[in-house]
């Protein structure tokens, strides 16, 4: 292999855990960030977690001066994997840097918009340059597509065929969010979630639906996610696709009209800025911070799927469980990043998790790092 991993934002809690499941896998990561300090202590910390000859190294990298970022890229054979958010705020250099170096690139985004952007925007420009994109590959949204995946094969013998896929991501445990996962959130505020309606992906309001999930009936809001986007590429019969988010519990309904409330407030001229101003505010400054391991035990990722034909009625279902969010978007981070590394992929551009390597691969490797079928 004559390409190398490197890990952007290597010093913040989720590339933290991202540089330590890479280590352990002996990928021997490249790691980058603001503070050369901060780097220096981390390959100190990470020092005994892998092999020997597969020790990590660092270079300091900072968003702000683009031109450091695509320094960091030596060769088309590299993969960049990014933590480095709010991604709509602070996404573009990576994303840029990957396309035009016809790089792999991975990222842990969870923003909608930056979302769109890799598959609308880069995407043609990655099947121009050969550039591997890799968009949302953690809890969000890795299981979903896996979920879905799964029951979009189980449908495939089916009559009338999968026409509409949902899906819903819940925890189970007292989960908390990072500092970083915080921010996303402000940043997302009143944003259009996404959808596919008839074949296209379209900007849609908020709504609220209710999935069985072990016995339990359980309410998601709608989010925006990369489902929309990569599952018809995998039956083309799927015309629409939603994703729900089940983090609000009976507050459900609540935050879903407050949501359309903000979506509206912020198209008023000037209404945007002082709410995201207000909110910022409101979750703090704070950066690289999350729970512990003991509270992230705790903690178990869960995604449903289910399909359904053109008059509504149920087909299939499937559910997965897996680590707690952060655990498993670290450990997938570390496994796209190692096939990619090898040329696992199937094609270039901006790539699904099921499309990119196949189902049969994604499931296996998703089981050995804990996330498996369990209904």
């Amino acid at each position: 292999m004559s390409g190398r991993v490197i890990l952007l934002g290597a010093t913040g809690y989720t590339g933290r855990l991202a540089a330590e499941a890479m280590t352990r896998a002996g990928l021997a990561p490249h790691l980058a960030g603001r503070s050369e300090q901060a780097l220096v202590d981390l390959v100190g910390d990470l020092a005994g977690l892998g092999p020997i000859d597969a020790a990590p190294t660092w270079q300091r990298a900072d968003v702000s001066e683009p031109s450091s970022v695509r320094a960091l890229i030596t060769s088309a054979d590299d993969v960049l994997v990014t933590t480095v958010g709010p991604f709509t705020r602070l996404g573009a250099p990576a994303l840029e840097a990957a396309v035009d170096a016809g790089c792999a690139y991975v990222d842990s985004t969870g923003e909608s918009p930056f979302i769109r952007s890799v598959f609308e925007s880069a995407g043609p420009r990655a099947d121009a340059s050969g550039a591997r994109l890799l968009t949302a590959f953690g809890y969000d949204f890795v299981p979903g597509n896996l979920a879905a995946a799964l029951a979009v094969r189980d449908a495939a013998d089916t009559a009338s065929g999968p026409a509409r896929v949902e899906v819903g991501y819940f925890t189970r445990g007292a989960a908390s969010l990072s500092s970083g996962t915080r921010a996303s959130v402000v940043n997302l505020a009143g944003a259009p979630g996404l959808a596919l309606r008839g074949g296209r992906v379209v900007a849609t309001g908020s709504s609220v639906a209710t999935f069985d999930v072990g016995g339990k009936q359980l309410q998601g809001l709608s989010v925006g996610a990369s489902e929309p986007f990569t599952l018809p590429r995998l039956d083309p019969r799927v015309r629409d696709v939603d994703v729900y988010l089940g983090s609000f519990g009976r507050w459900t309904s609540l935050a879903s009209a407050a949501n359309n409330a903000t979506g509206a407030a912020t198209r008023i001229p000037g209404v945007s800025g002082l709410l995201r101003s207000g909110l910022r505010r409101m979750a703090g400054t704070s950066t690289g911070e999350g729970p512990d391991a003991h509270k992230r035990a705790g903690v178990i990722s869960v995604a449903v799927a289910r399909t359904l034909d053109g008059v509504g009625r149920e087909l299939t279902s499937a559910l997965v469980e897996g680590p707690s969010p952060y655990d498993l978007t670290a450990e997938l981070l570390a496994w796209a990043a190692a096939m990619l590394l090898t040329r696992q992929e199937r094609a270039v551009g901006a790539l699904g998790p099921a499309d990119a390597f196949g189902l049969d691969a994604l499931a296996a490797g998703c089981s050995d790092i804990g996330l498996r079928r369990v209904a």
